[in-house]
């Protein structure tokens, strides 16, 4: 009697175990796609901008309109973080994927001032340096599309950016972001609702 009652008592902690590791993967889920088609929608829309505004005017300030991109990932952090309820646990997959943007993040901003005084390819290694990001975010929530999407862009798309010459590469950079960040971000969201709705 004894010994049935430790194997039930360890099945239910099994069965625990097993339930907020799939409550804390459906939340990790819920959260990702937002973030991603944030930041795809913003790329997207300004590197078109710096292209149509330069090639009307010629005027090279309007590259000034890529700031537009840090803004808005630190906006997007934000309204996360005003998001999450006061007492939700953080879990490790949360940390890690939060530290793997913060890196890559500072990275490509400091990269990015760089380039203002040197002639590194900018657009180039954002790309490579997003799609290592997009990459390693979906090996560690284990959704392929992420890791695919990354992993193709680091790979094909970013050297694309590098051999485009002129404004032009701004069209490619975009065309990246679109494969990287737009489209799996709403697959996820999509995904994520469909689970939400049969789970009701």
């Amino acid at each position: 009697m004894e010994h049935e009652k430790q194997g039930f008592d360890e099945r239910q902690s099994l069965s625990l175990i097993l339930r907020m590791i799939d409550d804390t993967r459906e939340r990790v889920i819920r959260n990702m796609g937002t973030p991603f088609l944030v930041m795809g929608y913003v790329t997207v829309l300004s590197s078109l901008a710096v292209w149509f505004a330069f090639e009307r005017t010629g005027d090279y300030r309007w590259q000034f309109l890529w700031f537009a991109i840090p803004a808005a990932g630190l906006a997007c952090w934000g309204w996360i973080a005003r998001q999450a309820p006061k007492r939700a646990v953080t879990s490790y997959v949360d940390r890690i994927v939060g530290y793997i943007w913060i890196t890559f993040g500072i990275v490509g901003f400091l990269q990015s001032m760089l380039s203002i005084v040197t002639h590194i390819p900018i657009l180039y290694l954002m790309v490579l340096l997003m799609g290592l990001g997009t990459a390693l975010t979906g090996l560690i929530i284990r959704f392929r599309g992420y890791t695919l999407a990354g992993l193709l862009s680091a790979i094909l798309l970013a050297p694309i950016c590098l051999l485009t010459e002129g404004m032009d590469a701004c069209l490619a950079f975009a065309a990246a972001f679109v494969v990287m960040m737009v489209i799996p971000g709403h697959i996820f969201n999509y995904q994520s609702n469909r689970l939400k709705n049969r789970k009701r």
